[in-house]
């Protein structure tokens, strides 16, 4: 399925220039990840799995097309146990982080064929509590996906989360993450305490980040500014997929996307209801000057076209149509928001939209592999 151009055909979007390698990932991250974790456990010093060495997951329910048998969720939460308390503490633990457990995990892909899971806590993560709490917390998140990896290499990698208010703490936690842990790339919510990821507190951060050319996975959270504004209502509803078009809004028109190019974004949702909102997005530079100063409507499209988003709730017409005459299949990746939502539920959503198989193929897995290096 070809995308359809909301503004003249001969703009260029030229994402594969901005296309760079991760970094190696498998056989020899994984080694690397043992030996280290391994002498964290030894000196007691991680909070160990949950059995993750011995555990054996059931036969995988593969596709009967065994050309669309692989699936790589770039969308799929954890909650290490530690983690899991502080929540707890703070009275923030919701029943899908309490009830989550790693055989659950396991079982949920291998009910969908899902081969291998990128993992990654979800909000509030890192942001909540003191500077002490938000350090430790990315840390214990981040040691944790890392042994999952190391004890199971075939089946997960992991984004590693930081502790954004601190940015000396997220440099350190950079650093360590990839150059350590080897993770696949780096965690964000989309907002901080009222600050979205443009903004201007984030540079140092977004600079190294894009230093090292890495994937910066992103998930919705609920906003300092608009919490609890109907009764019965949460933010995971509205907010969330509002809360992914603030912040990409605040990456084009602070011009950090622009400047920040070598970072490859992943945006949850289908990009939240920015496909939706993408005309009043690109006529933004004509009615504010101040913003036309650095950016035009066809640089505006240009950069939401080069940005990758996941199916994770969004495996449906309402969602997909919008997404898809916005940008090229090659920009979507399979994601699930388990627990919050079952693997299965968006194999079988994608397989009813009737995508051709190498569409389908290149969003279950293909574009992954090429963006991620696995």
């Amino acid at each position: 399925m070809k995308s359809i151009d909301l503004i003249p055909s001969n703009l260029n979007t030229g994402t594969s220039q901005h296309t760079h390698a991760l970094g190696s990932y498998g056989a020899c991250c994984a080694g690397n990840r043992r030996g280290f974790i391994s002498s964290l456990v030894g000196a007691g010093l991680y909070a160990g799995i949950e059995g993750a060495g011995a555990l054996s997951s059931s036969a995988t329910a593969a596709p009967t097309d065994t050309s669309l048998a692989t699936l790589i969720d770039v969308h799929h939460h954890v909650f290490a146990p530690n983690y899991l308390k502080e929540l707890e503490s703070a009275g923030l633990a919701e029943p899908p982080a309490r009830n989550w457990s790693l055989s659950k995990s396991l079982d949920d892909m291998d009910k969908a064929g899902v081969t291998t899971a990128l993992t990654s806590p979800t909000t509030p993560v890192a942001s909540f509590g003191d500077q002490a709490t938000r350090k430790r917390v990315a840390r214990m998140c981040n040691e944790y996906a890392a042994q999952l990896a190391v004890d199971k290499p075939t089946r997960f990698g992991f984004f590693a989360t930081l502790p954004m208010l601190d940015v000396q703490a997220s440099l350190d936690e950079i650093a360590y993450a990839m150059d350590t842990l080897k993770a696949n790339g780096i965690a964000m919510l989309t907002s901080y305490d009222g600050k979205w990821l443009g903004d201007t507190s984030f540079n140092p951060i977004m600079e190294e980040i894009n230093r090292r050319k890495l994937v910066v996975y992103t998930h919705p959270s609920n906003p300092k500014c608009c919490s609890a504004m109907q009764q019965g209502v949460p933010g995971s509803t509205i907010e969330f997929a509002t809360d992914t078009t603030r912040t990409i809004t605040s990456l084009l028109f602070s011009g950090s996307a622009q400047k920040y190019r070598d970072i490859r974004f992943i945006f949850s949702h289908a990009g939240g209801t920015m496909p939706f909102l993408i005309e009043r997005l690109t006529m933004l530079p004509k009615i504010n000057q101040e913003f036309g100063k650095k950016i035009t409507p066809h640089e505006v499209l240009e950069l939401v076209k080069s940005f990758y988003y996941d199916t994770a709730q969004a495996a449906h017409p309402g969602a997909l149509l919008s997404l898809l005459n916005l940008v090229d299949v090659s920009q979507v990746l399979f994601g699930t928001d388990y627990p919050y939502r079952t693997s299965l539920d968006h194999v079988q959503g994608l397989s009813k939209f009737g995508f051709k198989n190498d569409d389908l193929m290149a969003i279950n897995y293909k574009n992954a592999q090429k963006l991620l290096k696995i």
